[in-house]
């Protein structure tokens, strides 16, 4: 037996349409961010889930109600807050302009935004990086963020068998767990896309990534 995972990212967000990096900072969402809330919870009304979580920040919490209200088959009211798959905290990088701070951190290379940076890094290269050139010294490094977020798979690992979880997270942890359990991700998570995955005790395999509907 195995755990079923659904990751949604969040709704969009004032910051993500203005390309601000965004972190453990909050925006309220779009009028999009709203709609892509419905829209997924609307897909989801096809799946028999049983529990949901949500990073405690502010945007995935409104997501997840969102999500919620939209889903005529589900009689969840209230997410699960779970700190654990709160997004990677990128210190006093946060609110700046994505453009800049890849700017900053590239050098010679030629990168022109965080995907590409992540696509050409890895996901833990650049976790580092940001904490290494973060004068405050808060940025997360890779270690720090893997020991946040895998207190949440074991959270959701220690589900009873069979179980169906929706997680509403993060643009950059979504893809960083998709990557770490060996999927090579094409392009950045999309608001309000699925990712689904299935745990057992000792494996993690990465069913589909940054789905906007169900796959057939």
């Amino acid at each position: 037996m195995a755990i079923t995972a659904y990751f949604v990212r969040h709704g969009q967000t004032y910051l993500n349409r203005y390309n601000r990096v965004q972190g453990w900072s909050d925006a309220p969402l779009t009028a999009k961010g709203k709609a892509d809330a419905q829209r997924t919870g609307k897909v989801l009304a096809n799946v028999n889930f049983d529990y949901v979580f949500s990073s405690d920040l502010a945007r995935t919490m409104a997501t997840s109600r969102l999500l919620l209200a939209a889903d005529p088959n589900t009689d969840i009211k209230e997410p699960t807050p779970e700190p654990a798959f709160r997004e990677e905290f990128f210190g006093s990088f946060e609110g700046l302009n994505g453009s800049a701070v890849t700017d900053f951190l590239s050098g010679e290379e030629d990168f022109h935004s965080f995907s590409d940076m992540l696509a050409g890094w890895g996901p833990d290269k650049l976790k580092d990086k940001l904490a290494a050139a973060d004068p405050y010294g808060d940025a997360e490094d890779h270690v720090q963020f893997w020991n946040r977020v895998n207190k949440g798979m074991d959270r959701l690992r220690a589900l009873p068998d069979g179980s169906t979880v929706i997680v509403i997270s993060h643009g950059m942890t979504i893809r960083s767990i998709a990557e770490h359990f060996g999927y090579q991700t094409p392009s950045s998570v999309r608001n309000g896309s699925l990712t689904r995955l299935t745990l057992t005790a000792d494996k993690t395999h990465v069913d589909f990534y940054d789905q906007l509907e169900l796959p057939e």
